[in-house]
């Protein structure tokens, strides 16, 4: 019954405080009782998609992406395997740009792309920083928040169908023109909102806690925990992005 968390290559995705993220997960299951573990993936592993119960892959500076890029995508096969198989992914910034067909850079330079998720990057010749507030829903259909900070040159456009995570309501969201933020597809979950992510939304990180967990034969509801604290982030995080609104 142990779920595995999975840390996509944490020596070179993890500028973002990803580890945050890990943490939030690994924390609100062992407060109720659950058994998980975490599992770095570092570079020449390989995925084991049987036992990878959730996926976190996090930011990296431009040459690391390009260092992941290829070994990425020569494991998108067991990634692919392990969401066919009711995984849960999540991929933020430079992490998400990498679940695309490509990224394209400043100059023309292509960095390949895992081809999990119909979408595509473009560097921007500016970048959109700052606070992000967005209108989102729960896998239930609930309307929900999610608040955090964005960095990123990246303009990332989806493809026909794709469902983004959120709508923007304050901050520049996946290219700062169409008012989309991230994307949804099945149990992947790809966004540019870190700072980190998951802590100030807790709703999304039970969401993918309850994913897992579903995975180890686990189906049992997950019992409330008290969030005042992470509330009062999460206000405090939309209302300075409500502020900056751009």
């Amino acid at each position: 019954m142990t779920a595995t968390i999975v840390w996509v290559y944490p020596e070179l995705l993890s500028i973002y405080a990803d580890r945050g993220n890990v943490l939030v997960l690994e924390r609100r299951a062992t407060w109720r009782g659950r058994d998980v573990r975490v599992l770095p993936l570092r570079l020449g592993d390989e995925l084991d998609p049987g036992t990878a119960d959730m996926i976190l892959l996090g930011g990296g500076q431009d040459r690391d992406q390009v260092l992941v890029a290829e070994e990425l995508r020569r494991q998108a096969p067991r990634f692919r395997e392990a969401l066919a198989d009711g995984a849960a992914l999540l991929a933020v910034c430079g992490g998400y740009q990498l679940l695309g067909h490509r990224y394209l850079g400043h100059e023309g330079d292509e960095i390949p792309g895992m081809g999990l998720v119909d979408l595509e990057t473009v560097a921007g010749t500016t970048r959109i920083i700052g606070n992000v507030l967005l209108e989102s829903r729960d896998e239930a259909g609930t309307p929900r928040t999610v608040v955090g900070f964005e960095n990123h040159a990246g303009r990332t456009t989806l493809g026909a169908g794709v469902t983004p995570l959120g709508r923007v309501v304050a901050g520049g969201g996946n290219n700062g023109r169409d008012g989309s933020e991230g994307c949804r597809a099945g149990r992947l979950i790809g966004t540019y909102v870190h700072g980190p992510l998951l802590p100030k939304n807790p709703w999304l990180a039970d969401e993918v806690l309850r994913w897992g967990l579903a995975r180890r034969g686990d189906d049992r509801p997950l019992e409330p925990l008290d969030d005042r604290a992470e509330q009062i982030a999460a206000l405090r995080a939309g209302n300075l992005a409500r502020g900056e609104r751009r």
